[in-house]
């Protein structure tokens, strides 16, 4: 397990530091639960009375909080994205694969470069280009063709179809499936006709592609993923749809086909975004939200109904079963007050 000294991890993430410069940390915790060799941090003032409590060895914290803390601290403007980077300095989590597996299967035409590893039972097909330090996890599937960019991880049993195209550092988590077909068929007098899709896949740099999501290849041109989108588990990308660079897309949620989601937007979980529609930079939509037309102007975009009380529910569905015949009954009233505005006066003059 690797060990840090405070002072190695205030120079990492360009900190202040307060107390020890001795203390080694060697993994993170919570401030309810970290311990003498963890480091934690303060970024919700709300949970500001933890920190009386908390026995962690050295705190991420705020110049606000600095006095709130008698330990060793790392003073920084931000704690959560300063624990971000020293999580990942401290990471355990095993490398998917530790050289070439003797029963992976490595087509003689594909080309790897540099301290590649691979995993067992991964095949790697005719044409496929995987770059300087690519890590591939055990039984794994490479199409043909298909190019991984340097240092990125493919973990267990992901599969990338034929010519998909995966930027650098991307990670992609196990059993997604990148490049299958698109929902394409035509109706022929009632018998689906399948329409091949010939397009692909192109995932930018610095992507998180979550476990069991896929993302379908184009059916004619690409389905295209920007630089450092993250998307969670169990997503469905349908064919041709773009997404733009720097945007987050919760779990289970459903983008349809040709949908273009801007750069810097926020999706809620198990949204679920209309087909050929376009979705302008910095959206953010709620999680169960169901957009039908295009959003064209930055702001939260809502639909969903929260949960309540079952009595509460029955009582407002059987009001909304109503809401045609009240609107009609509204109309009707408004034609009314109308009609009465119109009426004369004795002296020729309308009220």
């Amino acid at each position: 397990m690797k060990r840090l000294t405070a002072r190695q991890l205030a120079q990492h993430i360009h900190a202040e530091l307060v107390g020890s410069e001795t203390i080694e940390i060697s993994s993170v915790g919570t401030l309810e639960r970290a311990t003498a060799d963890q480091i934690s941090f303060l970024a919700n003032p709300k949970l500001r009375h933890l920190l009386a409590d908390c026995q962690a060895g050295v705190m991420l914290l705020k110049p606000s909080d600095r006095e709130q803390w008698q330990g060793t601290a790392l003073v920084v403007e931000d704690p959560y994205v300063a624990f971000a980077k020293i999580a990942q300095l401290l990471d355990s989590t095993p490398a998917p694969a530790h050289g070439i597996h003797a029963s992976a299967q490595i087509d003689p035409t594909a080309t790897l470069g540099k301290d590649v590893h691979i995993g067992a039972y991964t095949v790697v097909s005719a044409g496929a280009v995987l770059g300087d330090g690519v890590q591939l996890g055990a039984h794994c599937f490479i199409g043909e063709q298909a190019k991984i960019g340097a240092h990125s991880r493919i973990l267990a049993q992901a599969t990338v179809h034929h010519r998909v195209e995966i930027g650098q550092r991307c990670i992609i988590h196990s059993s997604a499936v990148l490049g299958a077909d698109g929902f394409g068929f035509a109706n022929e007098a009632g018998r689906w006709l399948k329409i091949p899709q010939v397009g692909t896949v192109i995932i930018g740099d610095d992507c998180d592609i979550g476990a069991q999501t896929c993302i379908d290849r184009g059916a004619i041109e690409n389905t295209v993923i920007g630089n450092n989108v993250i998307i969670d588990n169990l997503c469905q990308i349908a064919h041709n749809v773009r997404i733009g660079d720097h945007t987050a897309i919760a779990g289970c949620t459903t983008v349809a086909g040709s949908a273009t989601i801007g750069r810097y937007c926020i999706i809620g979980g198990a949204a679920v975004i209309n087909g050929h529609i376009d979705i302008c930079d910095g959206a953010q939509v709620s999680g169960m939200a169901m957009l039908m037309k295009p959003v064209t102007e930055k702001g939260v975009y809502t639909s969903g109904i929260p949960a309540t009380n079952n009595a509460e529910w029955r009582k407002n569905t059987a009001r909304l079963r109503k809401i045609e015949q009240l609107y009609q009954r509204v109309k009707e009233l408004e034609q009314q007050m109308q009609d009465l505005t119109e009426i004369p006066l004795s002296d020729g003059k309308q009220e």
